[in-house]
């Protein structure tokens, strides 16, 4: 099932007091990532209100979990998708950072696939990661084709790279 993204696609930071708790979240979960298929059991409490609950969370979560805060405990901003989402040009656009009219040339290009849906594009999150990682290796070949040209031309010493 194919699933329409509403509203903009967020971007979650933490503020750099919290970046602490997120490393020590996060080494905490890592020691339940090999559960195998069992669930954890997660005792929670409520600061404010006194007010605390037993829940149980599916093993594959605790990984994602404990991932999400390792990332965020080192500042990084983090965005979860549902690989199955459709974007809209401008989400898509924004999170490939780029600008919307650019975006939708790579469309009309066939750069990657999209469909219309009336006026508007929508393209696969899938499909977007798919044309980055294509464009991530471009652009390694690129660099590695030009460095080896450098060398063969005795312009640079890029060993030590």
């Amino acid at each position: 099932m194919t699933t329409l993204l509403t509203g903009p696609v967020e971007s979650v930071v933490l503020p750099e007091q919290e970046t602490s708790l997120a490393r020590t979240s996060s080494a905490t979960l890592a020691q339940f990532e090999n559960l195998g298929n069992q669930p954890l059991a997660l005792h929670l409490e409520n600061p404010l209100t006194g007010q605390s609950l037993d829940t149980t969370i599916p093993s594959g979560v605790v990984h994602v979990l404990a991932q999400v805060l390792a990332r965020m405990a080192e500042g990084k901003a983090i965005t979860l998708v549902p690989l199955h989402a459709e974007l809209s040009t401008q989400q898509a656009a924004d999170l490939l950072g780029v600008s919307r009219p650019y975006f939708v040339k790579l469309l009309e290009q066939g750069k990657m696939p999209f469909r219309k849906v009336g006026e508007q594009r929508r393209v696969l999150y899938q499909d977007l990661l798919c044309y980055i990682q294509e464009y991530q290796k471009a652009a390694h070949a690129a660099l590695d084709e030009m460095t080896a040209e450098a060398q063969r031309l005795g312009l640079c010493d890029c060993s030590h790279a």
